[in-house]
C-alpha cells in the first residue's frame, strides 16, 4: 500500500470509529433499560498530557516526559524558561533571554526537535496562551515562557511524539504542558539571592503563596501567588579575563582581523574597510584610510593595532552578555463546589516584565531592507559619504565613502515592557456518567519596544554632507566633542514599536467509560473548541521607509478564527494490549481545513515490559506574519559563493566572506499552502524492578509544504542580491555580499528523526537515606531539508540551520545525568548537562568554514544544589551552577552571542551561586 493511501485509510477508519462511538454513547445516556455504564469499570483519575481520558497508568502509547517540581529545583534555574531549555529534546530555534538583539528580544521559548518555537505548542494547565507580541525571526509566532510564575509550577509534562489531535493539530513538534497548582492551603514565603562568581549578575527574587479553604470540607479553595524578581545586567566586557568570552578580538586564537565581532580594520591594499570610531574614508584610487592616527585611536581602543592603520575595536566593549530584567507575576485560582457533582473554577494571571539590552553603537553604512526593497548605504548612489565641505573631509571638494561607528552617539539600547494577562472560568463535573469540563479563556499581551542610539539614514546623510540640520555638520572621531545635543537628537531619535495579541477560546470536553473489555474499561472522550487569535505589530519608527540604519523591518496584522472538534478512544482489548485513537477536525475561517488522526498501541507481553508506538498527522495554516499584511527584513549568516567558492576565500577576499552577515528581505506570500506533518514513534518501557524504569523511543517527524523563508543560499544563487563596490580584480558582481531578496515559500519537506532514552533508578540506603539516579539522552540521526528544487540539505552535526534563531546548530547528542541523595532533613543533588560538538559548517555539504579549527567541541557543565529543613516549616536551599566554572567553547559563527554558542550560556556567565529560604506556615 502506498504511503498516502495508508494515511487516508487510517484517517477514514478513525472517522468511522468516532461515528460509531457517537450513537453508542447516546444510547448509553438516553436509554434507561440498557445502562452499560453501570457495569463499566470506573477509571482511575490520572490525567496524562496528550489525552482527555483518565487512566491508571502514566505510561501511555505516547512518550511523555514528566518533570517534577523537585527536578526543576535541583538545577538552580531561576525561571521555567531556563530550565526547559536544558531539556535534551530542545534544539535549534530555541529563544534564550540572552538573545536581546533579536526580533523577539525579551521573550523566551523552547523549540522541540529543533523545528522552531512556532511548531511547539505550549500550554498552561492544558490550555493555550496568547502569543508573545514579537514574532521570532519576524515570522514565527510563539508562546513566551517568561510570563509563567516559577513558584506556582507543580510539574511539566512534555508530549514528545509530535502533533496533537487533542490540543491542536499545529503542535507539529510536540506539546509542553506547564501545570500549576490546582489547590493550596496555608502560606509560603520564599526568598532567594543569586550572584555570579565574578560578583555580578545579582538576582533578588521573592514570592508569597497563600491559600485558604478546603474543597472537601468547606466547599471552596482560593489561593494566589505573587512573585517578583530583579536581575542585573552582565556586560560582555565584564568577562574580559574569560578568554574569548569577554572580547570580540579573537586574533590570538588564530582568527583573522576580519572576524564578525571585530571592527575598524582596513583590508590589505585598502580596497575595503569596516566601521571605525575615528572613521575610515575612501580616497582617490579607491583606497581607504583612517581619519586619525595611532594616538587618536588610543583614546578609543587598547587593542593590538591594525597593520593597515585602521582603528580596531571590539563589539564586546558595549554589548550585554545577559540583559537587565525586572518582573512581577500574579496568579490566582479559586475552586467552588456547586453541588455534589459540579464545581466551578476561576484562574487569573498577570505579568509585567521589563528588559533592557545594550548593543554596539550603530555604524553609518551597510545594507538593510524594508517593504520597498533593499537599501545600500555602503556603495552606489545611496552610500553614506562626507560632503565636499565637511570640516573633517581630508579630500576637500570630493565625496568619499565613509565607514564610521557612532561611539559619540552611544550604544544602541533596546527596552521592552511586556504585559501579559490571562483569565479562565469554567465548570467541571459529572453528568449522566460523563466527566464534563466547559470553559472560557481570554488571554492577551501588550508590548512596547523602545530603542535609543539608532541612526536615521536621511538625517545622517544630511548632517554629513550639508550641515543645514539643527546641529550643523556632524563632527567625527576625535572631533566629536564639538557636536551639540541638538545634533544627536536630530540624527538619533528615539524609536518604538507596539505589539498586541489576543486569544479568546471556548471549549467543552467530556469523557467516560462505556463498557468493559478484557483489559479494562473502554474509554471515550469528545471535545470541541472555538478560538480567535489576533496579532498586530506596528513597525519600528521609520523602518517602513527604510530609514533606520542597519535595523530590519518587521510588521504584521491579522486574525485567525478556528473551530475544532475531536473524538478520542482508549480500548484495553486485552490485559496486555491497549489501542488508542483520536481524530480532530480543524476549520479555519479563511477556508483552510484539515482532518488529523492519531493512533497508538501499547502491548505488554510481560508485566515488566511494554512496547508502544504512535502515528499522528499535523496541520498548520500560515500565520498573519507569513501570509497577511506586513513583511520582514532581517539578518543572517551565509557563505558568499562568489568571494568564498567551496569554503575557501578567493584571491583578494577575506575569511569573513565565508561567514558573511547578510540582510535578508522577505515578503508575505498570500499563496502559501498550509504545512502538514506526519509523526511516528516506536519504543518500549522496561521496569525490571520496582525501583528501575527504562524508556527508549525512536521518533520521526516529516513536515511537508514547510513554511519558511526561502533559504539565503537559494536567493544568492538566483542572483537576487545587493553587493558592495569593493570588486575582486575589478570584476563586476564580486563586491562584498550585503543583502538578499527572498520570500516565504512552501519548501518540499523537512525530516527529523532520532532516539530518546530515559533511565531512572532509586536505591534505598537504609540508615543512610535514599539515592535517585536519572539519565535523559536525545540522539538526532537526521535533520534533512528538501528544497522545492529537489536538492537536500543535512544539518545534523553542523552549525545549521542558520535560517533559524541564533544559528546554534544541530548537535547529534544531548545528555542530562542527575543524582539526588536524600538523608533525613537534607538532600543533595547534582546534574550534568552534555551537548555534543558540531562541525563548523552550515550544512553537511559544506567544507570547513573556520579559519582555525573545523569543529566546535562538546561542552559539559555540572550543577549542584542542596536543601535542608532546619526546623518544621523552614527550609534553606542553595545551588551552584557550572560548579567547575567551565568556559564555553569558542564559536565565531553564531550570531546569537559573541564568540560562544547560546546553548553554552552558563559557560559564558561562569560559576553562579544562589541561596534562599522558604518559610511555610
Amino acid at each position: 500500500m502506498q504511503y498516502a493511501t495508508l494515511s487516508y485509510a487510517i484517517r477514514r477508519a478513525l472517522i468511522a470509529a468516532g461515528l460509531i462511538a457517537l450513537p453508542a454513547m447516546a444510547v448509553a445516556q438516553e436509554s434507561p433499560q440498557t445502562k452499560p455504564q453501570d457495569n463499566a469499570t470506573t477509571l482511575d483519575r490520572i490525567e496524562v498530557t496528550g489525552s482527555n481520558i483518565s487512566r491508571g497508568d502514566m505510561e501511555t502509547a505516547s512518550p511523555v516526559q514528566v518533570v517534577t517540581r523537585a527536578e526543576i529545583d535541583r538545577t538552580g534555574k531561576a525561571s521555567i524558561a531556563e530550565y526547559l531549555q536544558t531539556l535534551t529534546s530542545d534544539g535549534a530555534g530555541s529563544i534564550p533571554k540572552s538573545f536581546g538583539n533579536g526580533f523577539a528580544g525579551g521573550g523566551a521559548a523552547i523549540s522541540l526537535r529543533g523545528l522552531g518555537a512556532g511548531s511547539t505548542l505550549v500550554l498552561l494547565n492544558g490550555r493555550r496562551m496568547a502569543p508573545f507580541g514579537l514574532a521570532d525571526d519576524g515570522q514565527k509566532v510563539f508562546t513566551d515562557l517568561s510570563t509563567i510564575p516559577m513558584d506556582a509550577v507543580e510539574r511539566v509534562e512534555v508530549l514528545k511524539d509530535g502533533a496533537s489531535a487533542i490540543y491542536g493539530s499545529d503542535a507539529i513538534a510536540g506539546v509542553v504542558n506547564i501545570i500549576l497548582r490546582k489547590e493550596y492551603t496555608g502560606s509560603t514565603v520564599r526568598m532567594s539571592y543569586g550572584v555570579s562568581g565574578e560578583g555580578d549578575g545579582q538576582q533578588a527574587k521573592a514570592s508569597i503563596t497563600h491559600g485558604f479553604g478546603k474543597l472537601a470540607d468547606d466547599g471552596y479553595n482560593v489561593f494566589f501567588n505573587v512573585e517578583g524578581s530583579q536581575t542585573d545586567e552582565i556586560q560582555v566586557a565584564d568577562r574580559a579575563d574569560r578568554k574569548w568570552i569577554g572580547t570580540g578580538d579573537i586574533r590570538r586564537w588564530g582568527y583573522d582581523i576580519t572576524s564578525q565581532f571585530l571592527a575598524g580594520y582596513i583590508a590589505p591594499g585598502g580596497a575595503s574597510a569596516s566601521s571605525s570610531p575615528l572613521g575610515n574614508v575612501r580616497g582617490p584610487g579607491g583606497v581607504y584610510q583612517s581619519l586619525g592616527g595611532a594616538a587618536d585611536c588610543a583614546k578609543f581602543s587598547s587593542l593590538a593595532p591594525d597593520p593597515n592603520n585602521g582603528c580596531v575595536w571590539e563589539a564586546g566593549r558595549f554589548r550585554s552578555l545577559t540583559p537587565e530584567e525586572k518582573y512581577v507575576t500574579v496568579f490566582g485560582r479559586g475552586t467552588f463546589m456547586l453541588s455534589d457533582n459540579f464545581e466551578a473554577y476561576v484562574e487569573a494571571g498577570y505579568s509585567k516584565k521589563n528588559t533592557t539590552f545594550i548593543d554596539t553603537p550603530s555604524g553609518v553604512s551597510g545594507a538593510w531592507g524594508y517593504p520597498g526593497g533593499p537599501v545600500n548605504a555602503s556603495s552606489g548612489p545611496g552610500a553614506v559619504v562626507l560632503g565636499p565641505d565637511h570640516p573633517d573631509n581630508p579630500f576637500p571638494g570630493q565625496r568619499p565613502n565613509l565607514r564610521y561607528s557612532a561611539w559619540d552617539v552611544g550604544p544602541r539600547v533596546t527596552r521592552n515592557e511586556n504585559r501579559f494577562s490571562r483569565f479562565l472560568a469554567g465548570i467541571k463535573g459529572t453528568l449522566g456518567g460523563w466527566d464534563v469540563d466547559v470553559a472560557y479563556l481570554h488571554s492577551q499581551t501588550s508590548l512596547r519596544n523602545e530603542r535609543d542610539g539608532f541612526l536615521h539614514y536621511d538625517r545622517v546623510r544630511e548632517a554629513l554632507t550639508q550641515g543645514t540640520n539643527p546641529g550643523g555638520y556632524w563632527r567625527l572621531g576625535a572631533q566629536a566633542g564639538k557636536n551639540s545635543q541638538a545634533l544627536y537628537d536630530y540624527i538619533s531619535p528615539q524609536i518604538h514599536a507596539d505589539a498586541e495579541t489576543k486569544l479568546d477560546l471556548f471549549d467543552i470536553k467530556g469523557s467516560r467509560s462505556l463498557f468493559d473489555l478484557p483489559g479494562g474499561a473502554f474509554g471515550v472522550a469528545l471535545g470541541a473548541e472555538y478560538r480567535r487569535q489576533t496579532v498586530e505589530l506596528t513597525p519600528q519608527s521609520y523602518t517602513d521607509q527604510g530609514q533606520i540604519i542597519g535595523l530590519g523591518y518587521s510588521s504584521y496584522a491579522g486574525k485567525q478564527e478556528v473551530a475544532a472538534a475531536y473524538v478520542e478512544a482508549v480500548a484495553p482489548v486485552l490485559e496486555s494490549l491497549e489501542l488508542s485513537g483520536a481524530v480532530r477536525y480543524d476549520s479555519y475561517k479563511d477556508g483552510d481545513s484539515a482532518t488529523t488522526p492519531k493512533v497508538g498501541i501499547k502491548w505488554s507481553p510481560l508485566e515488566q515490559l511494554s512496547l508502544r508506538g504512535t502515528y499522528a498527522e499535523g496541520f498548520r495554516a500560515p500565520n498573519p506574519a507569513e501570509s497577511g499584511k506586513g513583511g520582514l527584513a532581517a539578518f543572517t549568516t551565509a557563505r558568499d559563493p562568489v568571494r568564498c567558492p567551496g569554503g575557501t576565500p578567493a584571491p583578494g577576499a577575506n575569511p569573513s566572506d565565508c561567514a558573511a552577515p547578510v540582510a535578508v528581505i522577505t515578503s508575505p506570500n498570500p499563496a502559501l499552502k498550509p504545512e502538514q506533518s506526519k509523526s511516528y514513534t516506536v519504543g518500549l518501557v522496561f521496569e525490571p524492578t520496582t525501583t528501575t524504569t527504562i524508556t527508549l523511543d525512536g521518533w520521526k517527524i516529516v513536515r511537508s509544504d514547510e513554511i519558511n523563508q526561502e533559504t539565503t543560499a537559494a536567493a544568492i544563487a538566483a542572483g537576487r542580491v545587493v553587493r558592495g563596490d569593493d570588486l575582486l580584480g575589478g570584476v563586476a558582481g564580486t563586491g562584498t555580499l550585503l543583502a538578499a531578496q527572498a520570500a516565504y515559500v512552501n519548501s518540499n519537506q523537512t525530516t527529523v528523526q532520532g532516539v530518546d532514552l530515559d533511565v531512572r533508578q532509586s536505591f534505598e540506603l537504609g540508615e543512610y537515606g535514599k539515592l535517585g539516579l536519572d539519565l535523559q539522552w536525545s540522539h538526532v540521526s537526521k535533520f534533512e531539508r528538501e528544497e522545492s528544487d529537489g536538492h537536500t540539505i543535512e544539518f545534523v552535526g553542523t552549525h545549521g540551520n542558520c535560517d533559524a534563531t541564533n544559528c546554534i546548530g544541530t548537535p547529534k547528542n544531548r545528555i542530562n545525568l542527575g543524582a539526588t541523595w536524600e538523608y533525613g532533613r537534607m538532600s543533595l543533588s547534582g546534574v550534568a548537562n552534555y551537548v555534543a560538538g558540531i562541525r563548523n559548517v552550515f550544512d553537511d555539504s559544506e567544507t570547513c568554514d573556520a579559519p582555525v579549527g573545523c569543529r566546535l567541541p562538546s561542552f559539559t557543565t555540572f550543577d549542584l544544589s542542596g536543601r535542608w529543613k532546619a526546623v518544621d516549616g523552614i527550609e534553606v536551599f542553595g545551588s551552584i551552577q557550572n560548579l567547575a566554572d567551565r568556559i564555553a567553547p569558542l564559536d565565531a559563527f553564531t550570531y546569537g552571542a559573541i564568540n560562544y554558542n547560546p546553548m553554552h550560556s552558563s559557560g559564558a556567565i561562569g560559576r553562579y551561586f544562589t541561596v534562599g529560604v522558604k518559610y511555610t506556615f
